[in-house]
């Protein structure tokens, strides 16, 4: 049975878009005029992104959930967490900020590492990603992969790089939306492909933007290991939360470069 059920679904018109949504919270009064933002961070671990949100100046934009705007770098940037994880929650997220007029999203988060020469706390820096998941297909037709926007993609590395914190490895990662329902016989394909981890947003995330005229990047930070085909979750290691915070500096790099 091919996915969507509906054949035919990518020509036809939703019910309703994010700029529906967002007229009707305005009309509403629950929508507030929001600052204009150079671009929006997405963070799935709440514990490392309101750490992280610490060393700088941020200011809570209480009418979107979890959104916080940095005041203290050169353009506003938005930070948005504890919105949820998984490929809907993230599109769902992304929607309206495109229909509020952000252009630049990056998405930072931990991963499941494939590949053995993959350590807890290196960095990947996404160049496209496996559909394992459902969003994507909802807005392109079925193809193995979707892929960021290759400018962004190349300001955040260009970021980590001027950090000193060059990525570990670029590459292709597995977006699955069903955590535990990896199995041992997907993980070996996978990594006999050379894909290098897996996440759960990514691939959704790079098709809404391309359906949307949006950019969009994405990296990770290894939290846990897969590659011996036996779990090895290390989630309070140092070296990812250290990781992490990499990430969010070279995320806001990104999003503010010319």
């Amino acid at each position: 049975m091919p996915f969507p059920n509906f054949a035919g679904k990518h020509a036809e018109d939703a019910f309703f878009t994010a700029a529906d949504f967002v007229a009707y919270m305005r009309r509403a009064g629950r929508l507030p005029e929001m600052p204009v933002l150079a671009g929006v961070m997405f963070c799935y671990q709440r514990g490392y992104a309101k750490r992280a949100l610490e060393r700088h100046q941020a200011e809570p934009f209480p009418a979107v959930a979890g959104l916080h705007i940095l005041r203290d770098t050169p353009q506003a940037v938005g930070v948005c967490m504890g919105f949820g994880i998984g490929a809907p929650a993230a599109a769902a997220q992304m929607e309206p900020f495109i229909a509020l007029g952000v252009q630049r999203f990056a998405s930072i988060g931990t991963a499941g590492a494939l590949q053995p020469h993959l350590a807890i706390g290196d960095i990947i820096l996404c160049d496209r990603a496996i559909r394992d998941e459902g969003v994507s297909h909802h807005y392109l037709p079925a193809e193995k992969y979707s892929a960021p926007s290759p400018e962004l993609t190349a300001k955040l590395g260009a970021a980590l790089a001027a950090q000193g914190s060059s990525p570990s490895a670029t590459g292709t990662t597995w977006t699955i939306d069903a955590p535990y329902r990896e199995t041992v016989a997907e993980a070996r394909h996978y990594q006999s492909e050379g894909v290098l981890c897996i996440d759960m947003e990514a691939a959704a995330l790079f098709a809404v933007a391309q359906v949307r005229g949006a950019q969009v990047a994405s990296a990770f930070v290894v939290s846990d290991s897969l590659a011996d085909l036996e779990w090895n979750p290390q989630f309070d290691a140092d070296a990812v939360e250290a990781g992490f915070n990499i990430l969010f500096n070279a995320a806001i790099a990104a999003l503010i470069a010319e």
